[in-house]
This record gives C-alpha cells, structure tokens and sequence, in this order.
C-alpha cells in the first residue's frame, strides 16, 4: 500500500525491457481503510474496496500510457496481482484474496486484464506464493554463478538461483520485511515509513525481545512457506511484548531497532540453512532503499556480495510489476507461471483468470 507500482514491460522471448515505470500514490484515508481489511471485515466492505482499487489501478494504467505516449491497442496485456487483503496457506481451508476489480479494469481502460494469480497455484496444493522466483529465474539467472533475488517488502522473500543450470531454483517467504517496522512506525511516528531506517538508529536491539520473536514456529518451518499480515502485524507484536518479561516498557525506537534485527536475522538464517554457496544476493522493493537495513545484512552475511537488481538492468523497485507483466505473457501464451519448487504446488500451472478487452 505504499503506492500503486506501474511498470511499461516490452516482452518477446527472451528480450525483456522496462520501457517506464511509476509509482502513483494512494490518497492516505484509502490506504489507512484497506489496511483494515482483513478475515473479519463484512462482504460489503471488500466489495467497496475492490471496486475503488479496480478503478485506482486502471487510472494507474492509463496515466502510464499517456505519460509515454503509448495507445491501449499497443499494449497486448496489463498483469493486476491486486491487494492482498487475505493470505492463508496454512488454513484447513486454504485460501488467498487479492481485491482490485479486473473486470473495471479490462473495461476502463480497453485492455485485456490477468489477475488472480495466486488461486491456481493453492488448487494444485501450493501456498500461493511467492510467485516471483520464476520470473526472477527467466529474467536473473546465469550460468556459473550462485545468486539470489531477495525481495523486501512486507513480506521478505528469496529466490535462490544456481549457477548449475541442471539444479532446481528455490524460493520462500523468510517472514517479516517492511511490513511490521511500517506498521510501528506509522503508530509512532504517524509516517508511512522509517526512512533510511533513522528512527530505528536511534534505539537499541532488545535481546530479550529478539529471542521472543525468534521463537514464532514459522521461523522452523522448511520450505515451501509463505505468510502475510494475517500473521505478522501489530497484534501478534504486541502478544510478544506483553508475553515477554521486562519489554512491556520498551522504548518504541527500540522496538523498532529490535523489528529491524529481526527482519535481517530471520533473513540470514534461511540464507545460511538453504542458500550456503551464494555468491551474490540483489535487493529489489522497498527495503531496498532502507540504509540500515542494507548496512546489517552486509554485517551478517560478510562473505556475500550485496546490492540490488539495478546492477542487472531492472529498477529495484519496478522487479514485483515487471514480475505480474511477465506472469501475464505467460498466461496469454499457455505457458506455466509458478514454481513449484517455490510453491510447493504438485505441478506447474498456467496462472490467473483472462478478462478480455
């Protein structure tokens, strides 16, 4: 919910370019309104927002096309991953939803539409995610060298690319990226984000804490897995604290420092248990851009090569849109879209639903 992520995507076999990319905002009532969202919000609810977000990401679209002088005739699809609201892999029921109408979208602006990406994979006994690895895998991989795609967003996620082109790639959720510092910083500090990770700077890891968090079972769990924010968000934080002896009292800027820890320890810990030979690891989405976050995971992984993927042509920011763009392309061409290495789903399949124009 930072903004709406917009990328212009020229895709033909092996050619992939980023022609444009922006980030449209999101007025602050709407984003403080769908964060709300959640498994007990009323039908009516999802519904109004669902529509409102169908008509934001199709304004999204047509604002991107007028900025590059580029005709909906030219533009063979748009891929809409949408909003999570929902993401429970793990359910007896398993189930995922993303709102933003692709019915407003496909007609409002006259272009063919492909959304619900995650339903697919979860009907083949995937979790749904994280969908990313195989388009990290077409766009990222390269012969002779170990390297992983580690995406921060709410959600941290890898995707573990071989040099060895014979072996499979290997993807997860790791656990909380952005998502819980966003979060406390916005109860704190009313912003939408830690900046360069400054508020955090000024407290100190709490230990005690650090070790409580630690102890979520998801942290144990093998891969494949996947989370959200039905998970990790300020409850399940504050059942921690008020469970943990002497950090009830904790300074807030401290807490944030211990949120960061956490994100950058969990990290670590899958990269060191499944990814042990890599030789480089490149940052996209928004934690990318967070200076303290970069400089720790740097600290802990000492032997490891650390930037982002502008290194291999693609803005940091832009990988997740280019990623449903590409996800798309493959839908309309019959062609699988997940990873079942990633997923955990019985076999690859072709993802999403086609709204046509």
């Amino acid at each position: 919910m930072d903004a709406v992520d917009t990328a212009l995507v020229r895709i033909g076999g092996q050619r992939f370019e980023t022609i444009a990319y922006e980030q449209f905002p999101i007025d602050n009532s709407l984003k403080l309104a769908v964060r709300n969202l959640n498994s007990a919000s009323n039908i009516a609810e999802v519904t109004k927002y669902d529509y409102i977000l169908g008509n934001l990401f199709a304004d999204s679209v047509l604002k991107i096309l007028h900025q590059t002088n580029t005709q909906p005739a030219e533009i063979a699809a748009i891929g809409s991953h949408g909003q999570t609201i929902l993401h429970l892999p793990e359910s007896n029921q398993p189930r995922t939803l993303q709102i933003g109408d692709p019915n407003i979208i496909a007609q409002k602006t006259g272009i063919t539409t492909i959304a619900d990406f995650r339903r697919r994979d979860m009907a083949a006994g995937g979790q749904g995610a994280p969908l990313a690895p195989a388009f990290h895998n077409y766009k990222f991989r390269r012969q002779g060298v170990d390297r992983l795609i580690l995406n921060l967003g709410g959600i941290a996620n890898f995707s573990l690319l071989p040099g060895d082109l014979n072996k499979d790639t290997c993807g997860f959720d790791t656990g909380p990226g952005n998502g819980l510092m966003d979060d406390w910083n916005r109860l704190h500090n009313g912003t939408d984000m830690d900046m360069d990770g400054n508020w955090a700077a000024t407290g100190t890891v709490s230990q005690l804490l650090l070790q409580a968090l630690l102890a979520e079972p998801f942290f144990k769990l093998p891969p494949p897995k996947s989370t959200g924010r039905d998970h990790f968000n300020i409850g399940w934080l504050n059942q921690v604290l008020a469970s943990t002896a002497d950090t009830v009292n904790i300074e807030p800027a401290s807490v944030q420092a211990t949120l960061l820890e956490l994100t950058a320890q969990t990290i670590t810990d899958a990269v060191l248990a499944h990814a042990p030979g890599t030789a480089e690891i490149y940052l996209c989405g928004g934690g990318a851009h967070n200076k303290r976050m970069v400089a720790r995971l740097k600290g802990l992984l000492p032997h490891i090569a650390v930037t982002d993927t502008g290194q291999l042509g693609v803005d940091p920011d832009a990988v997740e849109a280019a990623c449903f763009a590409w996800l798309a392309s493959q839908t309309l061409a019959g062609s699988t879209g997940n990873d079942p290495a990633a997923t955990g789903a019985a076999n690859a399949v072709i993802l999403g639903g086609i709204y046509p124009a």
